[in-house]
C-alpha cells in the first residue's frame, strides 16, 4: 500500500514534465524548465517537515491524508492553471506537495522489517517513483484524444480511490513508537548525525540525476537528437521504467554485498555512461540515438536506480528506527534539490550554446565524487554499526564492513 500511493502521488507530481514541450509549442512559455522544476522544488522541501510528521502520526495517517491534500492542486491545474504561465507556476507549486509522499513511506516501510530485509524493503518501496512513467505514457495522448482536462481529473479520482482503501487497509507496524520529541528537536538532532549528510549528497546525486532526466529528458532528446514528442516521452519512460527496475535490486544488493559497495557500482556505471554520450557527441555532428546513444542513458538509468537503492538501504541500516522518517526527509530534499538545479542549468545552456554536453560532463564529475563519499561515509558507519561483543570473541563481518575495510 505504500508503494501504491508512493506510485500514485508521483504520477500527480510529474503532471507537467510531458506537457512542457506542448506549452512551449502553443507559445505560452519559451522554456518549460521552471514550470517542470517548481512541483520539484516544493517537493523536496516539503519532505523535511513531512518526514517529521511521519515520525510522529506514522504512515498510516499521513499517506492518505496527503493523498486526499494532493487532489486540490492537480484539479486546479486541470480546470483553471494550465491556460496562463503565472497559474500554471501556482498550480505547479501546489501540485509539488505530492512530491513530499517519498519521506512517509521510507519510515513505514522500514518499521515492518527486520535490518537484514530493510535494504530489499525500501528498494521495492522505491519502485513507486515509476508513476512518472506513468504519467509519460498516459499524459500526451489524454491530453490530445480525449481533452486537455482529462489527465487531471483521473489522476484525482485515482488518488481519491487510493485514500480511501489506504486509510481502511493501511496499519503502522506493532513495534512502531512515535516520536516524542517536537519537530524542531527531532530535525535539529538528525541535523547534528553525520551520515544525514553524507546520504544527503549520495541521493542528491542518484535519485536527483532520475528526477532531472525525468522531466527533461523529453526536451533534451527533442532539442539535441531531433525526436518527436510524443517520441521523447515515450523514451523518456523507458528510461525512467529501467531506473525503477534497478530501485529495488539496488537495495537487495546492499543486504548482500553491502550498501557502500552497491552506490559504487551505481555511480561507477552512471560515469562511465555519461562519458560515452559526451563522446558520442564529439564524434558526430548529427549524433543518433540507435544504438550508442540508447546504451548511454539506459546505462545512466540503471546505475541511477542502483544508487537510489543503495542510499537508503545505508540509512535503514545504520541509523535509530525513530529517526530514519528524519533522516529521510533531509535526504528525500536533497535528492529532490537535486533534480531541480539540472533542468534549469540545461535549459540555459541550450539557449546559450544549443549544446547539453557541458551539463552531461557535471553529471560525470559528481558521480565520481560521489563515489568517495560512499567510502567515507561507509567508513565511521562500519565502526560503529558492529554489534557489542564480549572480551575477546570474534567481531561479526557483515558484507559491507568487509567491502569498507578493503576500501580504506
Amino acid at each position: 500500500m505504500a508503494t501504491l500511493g508512493f506510485g500514485v502521488n508521483f504520477w500527480a507530481w510529474a503532471l507537467l514534465s510531458p506537457l512542457g514541450p506542448l506549452f512551449v509549442s502553443e507559445g505560452m512559455v519559451s522554456s518549460p524548465a521552471l514550470i517542470v522544476a517548481v512541483p520539484v522544488i516544493v517537493g523536496s522541501l516539503g519532505r523535511i517537515p513531512i518526514g517529521a510528521l511521519t515520525d510522529r502520526f506514522g504512515g498510516r495517517v499521513m499517506m492518505p491524508l496527503l493523498s486526499i491534500i494532493t487532489i486540490v492542486p492537480v484539479l486546479f491545474v486541470g480546470f483553471i492553471g494550465q491556460y496562463t504561465y503565472g497559474t500554471l507556476l501556482v498550480g505547479g507549486f501546489f501540485l509539488g506537495i505530492a512530491g513530499a509522499t517519498f519521506s512517509i513511506g521510507v519510515p513505514y516501510v522500514n518499521s515492518w522489517f527486520p535490518p537484514e530485509k530493510r535494504g530489499m524493503a525500501t528498494g521495492v518501496y522505491g519502485i513507486g517513483m515509476g508513476g512518472t512513467a506513468i504519467s509519460a505514457f498516459v499524459t500526451v495522448p489524454l491530453f490530445k484524444n480525449v481533452g486537455s482536462v482529462a489527465p487531471f481529473v483521473l489522476v484525482a479520482v485515482v488518488l481519491a480511490v487510493y485514500a480511501l482503501v489506504a486509510w481502511t487497509m493501511m496499519r503502522n507496524a506493532p513495534a512502531w513508537a512515535p516520536a516524542t520529541k517536537s519537530m524542531i528537536s527531532q530535525l535539529a538532532h538528525v541535523a547534528r548525525i553525520r551520515l544525514t549528510w553524507q546520504a544527503c549528497y549520495l541521493y542528491a546525486v542518484a535519485f536527483g540525476g532520475y528526477v532531472a532526466f525525468s522531466v527533461y529528458l523529453p526536451t533534451l532528446l527533442h532539442n539535441w537528437y531531433d525526436v518527436s514528442i510524443g517520441d521523447a516521452s515515450l523514451r523518456m519512460a523507458g528510461f525512467v521504467i529501467v531506473a525503477v527496475a534497478m530501485r529495488p535490486l539496488g537495495g537487495i544488493l546492499s543486504d548482500r554485498i553491502g550498501a557502500t559497495t552497491t552506490l559504487l557500482v551505481g555511480y561507477a556505471v552512471v560515469a562511465v555512461m555519461a562519458i560515452v554520450v559526451i563522446v558520442l557527441h564529439m564524434w558526430q555532428d548529427a549524433p543518433s540515438l540507435i544504438p550508442v546513444g540508447t546504451v548511454g542513458y539506459i546505462g545512466m538509468a540503471a546505475g541511477l536506480g542502483l544508487g537510489s537503492g543503495g542510499v537508503f538501504a545505508l540509512i535503514a541500516k545504520r541509523s535509530d528506527p525513530a529517526d530514519v522518517g528524519s533522516i529521510t526527509g533531509f535526504v528525500g530534499a536533497a535528492g529532490g534539490l537535486g533534480g531541480f538545479v539540472p533542468p534549469l542549468l540545461l535549459g540555459f545552456m541550450w539557449v546559450q550554446r544549443g549544446d547539453y554536453s557541458t551539463g552531461i560532463a557535471l553529471l560525470a564529475m559528481a558521480t565520481v565524487f560521489a563515489m568517495l563519499v560512499a567510502v567515507w561515509a561507509g567508513q565511521p558507519a562500519a565502526a560503529t554499526a558492529r554489534p557489542a561483543r564480549s572480551a575477546g570473541a570474534p567481531a561479526e563481518e557483515t558484507p559491507d564492513s568487509a567491502a569498507e575495510e578493503a576500501l580504506s
